[in-house]
């Protein structure tokens, strides 16, 4: 099987969309029965499609622990795509509040997945790294 860019794009853009809402059959049509998703490289995975549909709507067992909306700003995109694997890079944002006025943390992320048959993630992996913030300005 050969995913596309457009492909990869539109599977980045479900996944943002699914962020926003919770929808947990959102998250479900993204992830492949066995799927594993992990954070950070070094994690054990979540594993299967229903683990992480939870892991999402719940985060850290918790509810309360979802992004609030418009507390955040996600653009993913493709920079590599052979076959089945993508290499995606991009950018979130959280800010202080909804208004968005003040960003409170900035990161760059990478994300390896590999697709199943179906174009939905069997196997998902978070690379990311927080901008540094600007020194104060000395007097």
């Amino acid at each position: 099987m050969t995913m596309t860019h457009d492909e990869v794009q539109a599977w980045l853009d479900s996944y943002v969309e699914a962020w926003k809402t919770f929808d947990g059959d959102a998250v479900a049509t993204l992830f492949a029965d066995e799927a594993e998703y992990r954070y950070h490289p070094w994690d054990d995975p979540v594993m299967g499609r229903d683990a992480i549909v939870q892991d999402w709507l719940n985060p850290g067992g918790n509810p309360e622990g979802r992004d609030k909306p418009g507390t955040w700003w996600a653009h993913y995109e493709p920079w590599a795509v052979d076959g089945d694997k993508a290499v995606v890079v991009g950018e979130t944002k959280y800010f202080t509040d909804e208004t968005q006025a003040k960003v409170e943390r900035d990161y760059f992320n990478i994300w390896t997945i590999e697709f199943d048959a179906n174009r939905r993630a069997r196997s998902f992996t978070e690379y990311f790294m927080q901008r540094k913030k600007p020194a104060a300005a000395s007097s």
